[in-house]
């Protein structure tokens, strides 16, 4: 099988280069042009020789996703996109504009196997683990459509980022290099619904980006009720888990937490996070649920988050009510989705 050459390390490439008859130095020239210039053809690498480019042409393959489709939010601007992988898989991605920089939220898997009953991702079940290059070519895809940089990355698209830790982690290691866009590894986000052995492998790695774990209840009974990991991962151990992976990194925990309506949302349910959770270096982002036809949870007032809110504020937990970006494109969170109808190609 061909090696996916974006997916390689500057070292793997040198390898590369030289079993191939080439000096090492245009391993550099190379990963500049596939991680820096975001190639997407071998015959735009103009300072490599006609002859290098065949051998890579015979020798490799080169990860470039298909747009399929494009929608640009009416409200507010963010852009969400529809790829096709060379197996005719889809996954989804968005691009947002906030006061601090550009955000692109990107998918780690072609579609989802942990069956949130309130996230479109799930629908459809889990086909396979993305590429590290299937990853980064959704930012550089879209840095190159839309011509902006891109200054934060957050994995919270379709899938489990976790449970694609080997490919996620050389993800990390080609977006932060020096001679690629050089995105520090501080301006990215892993989203987990909490798999514990995996977390505690990442806290291990010392990275200091942010782990985001979908939390979404203040105890098992309800948790398990809408998230079937929590069945697997008992409550009081994933907040173990989350202690450990601060005392490991110095990085705080931010909790997701989507206010359903009738579920979740109640002020005893505040206090008892604010219970459970605050013995924590932590901070909790509230989202108000974002429609999904296929489900019928209903989203919280505005009064009613406003006193979640309140409440964990009077425990002193660190707390904000996102900012809902692309909720008419159905671009927010829990709205991505691995998507089969065959939609008019735009690229």
């Amino acid at each position: 099988m061909k090696p996916d050459i974006r997916s390689l390390s500057l070292k793997e490439l040198e390898g590369l280069t030289e079993s191939l008859g080439e000096k090492k130095f245009h391993a550099k020239q190379l990963f500049k042009w596939l991680h820096m210039r975001l190639a997407k053809d071998f015959d735009e690498m103009s300072d490599l020789s006609k002859a290098f480019r065949g051998k890579l042409k015979s020798e490799t393959t080169l990860t470039v996703l298909k747009k399929v489709r494009e929608q640009v939010s009416k409200s507010d601007g963010t852009r969400k996109y529809l790829w096709e992988l060379a197996d005719g898989n889809r996954i989804e991605s968005v691009f947002m504009r906030y006061h601090h920089g550009n955000a692109v939220c990107i998918s780690s898997q072609a579609g989802c196997a942990m069956g949130c009953t309130f996230c479109a991702s799930a629908i459809g079940g889990l086909d396979r683990n993305l590429t590290a290059a299937e990853m980064l070519d959704q930012i550089y895809r879209i840095q190159s459509e839309t011509g902006e940089r891109v200054d934060n990355v957050t994995i919270m698209g379709t899938g489990e980022p976790l449970m694609n830790l080997e490919n996620v982690c050389r993800f990390f290691e080609l977006i932060n290099h020096k001679d690629g866009l050089n995105i520090s590894l501080r301006n990215i986000t892993v989203s987990t619904c909490g798999i514990i052995p995996q977390m505690q492998k990442l806290s291990k790695l010392k990275l200091p980006m942010t782990l985001a774990v979908s939390l979404h209840a203040p105890n098992d009974e309800i948790r398990k009720k809408i998230m079937p990991v929590a069945r697997r991962y008992p409550y009081g151990e994933l907040l173990a888990a989350c202690d450990e992976y601060f005392k490991e990194t110095g990085r705080r925990i931010s909790f997701e937490y989507a206010l359903m309506s009738g579920v979740n949302d109640s002020e005893e349910a505040a206090a008892e996070l604010a219970e459970r959770i605050g013995h924590l270096h932590c901070h909790v982002n509230l989202i108000n649920i974002n429609p999904v036809d296929e489900t019928d949870f209903k989203k919280t007032s505005q009064e009613k988050a406003d006193k979640f809110r309140k409440k964990l504020e009077k425990n002193r937990i660190n707390v904000t009510i996102r900012r809902v970006l692309g909720q008419d494109i159905d671009g927010a969170c829990g709205q991505l989705r691995r998507r089969f109808p065959l939609y008019e190609s735009t690229s």
